[in-house]
């Protein structure tokens, strides 16, 4: 298995966790928040599930499926992540068709509720585009 395999794999790993998350005992707090600063619904859920499906079966087909995976997912969570400090929201969810504006903010909160999707997108982006060149 090639480098950029073991990273669509370790995807896999990671987004299986965060789609679990909900399912986990005090994990998430009384308003539902995971860790008290973000809401997952069965829509993040199985958004999750679904990008940890595909990067195990990029995993498994091969380092260039390992590569596009890896490139389209790290550009998606990426910007997604990056809306989410200038709107509040994201795209991948829809957030940002159903909800008006917050505006640009780096306050902690948001900061940590958008932190996720930033670095694994752009950890996964940097990964792709850098071990995925000779394919």
């Amino acid at each position: 298995m090639t480098l950029i395999q073991k990273f669509a794999l370790g995807y896999f790993v990671v987004l299986l966790g965060a789609a679990g998350l909900n399912y986990v005992p005090g994990i998430t707090d009384d308003a539902g928040l995971a860790f008290g600063i973000f809401a997952l619904d069965l829509f993040d859920d199985l958004l999750h599930l679904v990008s940890a499906i595909w990067a195990l079966a990029a995993a498994f087909l091969g380092a260039r499926s390992s590569k596009i995976f890896l490139v389209i997912f790290g550009a998606l969570y990426l910007g997604d992540g990056v809306f989410g400090f200038f709107t509040g929201w994201g795209y991948l969810d829809f957030g940002i068709f159903t909800n008006p504006s917050d505006g640009l903010s780096f306050t902690l909160f948001r900061v940590l509720a958008n932190l996720p999707h930033i670095l694994l997108g752009g950890v996964a982006l940097v990964a792709g585009l850098r071990f995925g060149r000779h394919l």
